[in-house]
């Protein structure tokens, strides 16, 4: 009788049986590269070579191994192979939050530039934990990933530079690269890849526009204080009061978290203060989006009454009424480049070590002029 499953017309079992190992508790154990030769017929060395196909073998003797593991269900030991460089590492991004629009974009970039190269990616997140974070960095260094991708706002002191440089040495030992996306740029000597975009000269460009069609009381809803992105966007906002000779008001520039819920209590309260103002310039388009509706439950029209301007033209930011008039940031660019910057360097290929992409400002209906 044959045996369809494992055996010949004679009802004989191929060398190594063809069934997994079983344990002593009769539960099935994987196979392993020694079952792999067993079953071919050839020694552990010679499937291991086959396997990594970096060492001439026969035609006859690569089918014979690829049909012994084909049989037992053998998965290579990847970790292994990482470790003697015979598989390329993946790319680790990690970020704070992976529903963000704008990260998400960024996680688009990274995983299709990856996949481009060969490589696999990871998409981790530390939901604003610093431990975490670390956690996570180092937990990449012992996967031997080929870059580290740290995404996302961070408050910048002597502390944070301190943990950069760490995570930035820890790699490089371990033949890893850390790629910064939208943070400043490491004290020198520190082995890191810094990929940022002009987020100042955006902040300029939105407050320009509102200042150019005659608004001169702008409440600008920018981001917590300390953290690298807010004090940008809100340097950028400055430079533009200074250049159309508007005097700063304190009362007007409201800080907070970059949420929708923020966006809508800072514009509330605004208006129940009594703050008078023609136009908003939101942190973010999130943020916007919650002025929208404190405008609207207040009965303001917008742009008839007030204008509004975003930051980061998120895929919605296009389709409200009226289309926002907002920032555009390179947000795939981003994560394109992160990845192609470290992998260059790892295939020592030359590559820059920080590099800025330029913002547009994005004209829509949400702003009109005034006087």
């Amino acid at each position: 009788m044959t045996d369809h499953t494992t055996g010949d017309s004679a009802g004989r079992l191929p060398a190594g049986g063809g069934r997994r190992r079983r344990g002593t508790a009769g539960r099935d154990k994987p196979a392993t590269i020694r079952d792999v030769a067993a079953r071919a017929g050839v020694s552990v060395a010679t499937v291991s070579r086959t396997l990594a196909g970096n060492y001439p073998v026969s035609e006859t003797t690569r089918a014979r191994v690829t049909a012994a593991v084909e049989a037992l269900h053998y998965v290579v030991n990847v970790h292994a192979k990482a470790l003697s460089g015979g598989v390329p590492g993946p790319v680790a991004l990690v970020l704070h939050d992976i529903t963000s629009p704008s990260l998400a974009h960024v996680a688009a970039g990274v995983e299709q530039e990856a996949a481009t190269r060969g490589r696999l990616s990871l998409v981790c997140a530390t939901h604003g934990d610093p431990a975490r974070e670390n956690d996570l960095v180092q937990l990449m260094r012992e996967q031997h990933a080929a870059a580290v991708v740290l995404v996302g706002g961070a408050e910048v002191d002597d502390a944070y530079y301190a943990r950069m440089a760490g995570y930035a040495h820890g790699l490089a030992s371990a033949g890893s690269r850390l790629v910064l996306v939208g943070r400043p740029p490491l004290p020198a000597g520190a082995p890191a890849t810094v990929i940022e975009y002009d987020n100042r000269g955006g902040a300029f460009q939105a407050a320009g526009h509102l200042l150019a069609a005659g608004h001169r009381r702008v409440l600008f809803l920018g981001g917590e204080t300390g953290f690298a992105t807010a004090q940008q966007r809100r340097a950028g906002h400055l430079d533009a009061l200074r250049a159309y000779g508007v005097p700063y008001e304190e009362e007007l520039d409201v800080p907070g978290p970059y949420t929708r819920a923020s966006g809508y209590l800072r514009t509330r309260d605004a208006l129940r203060a009594g703050q008078e103002f023609t136009a908003v310039l939101a942190g973010t388009d999130m943020v916007a989006l919650g002025a929208l509706a404190a405008l609207r439950e207040a009965g303001l029209g917008v742009p008839d009454d007030v204008s509004l301007v975003g930051y980061d033209d998120v895929p919605f930011a296009a389709d409200l009424t009226p289309a926002l008039t907002t920032v555009r940031v390179p947000y795939e660019d981003l994560g394109r480049s992160a990845v192609r910057l470290a992998l260059e360097r790892e295939e020592r290929v030359s590559a820059d070590d920080h590099v800025v992409l330029s913002t547009q400002l994005v004209i829509r209906q949400s702003v009109t002029a005034r006087g």
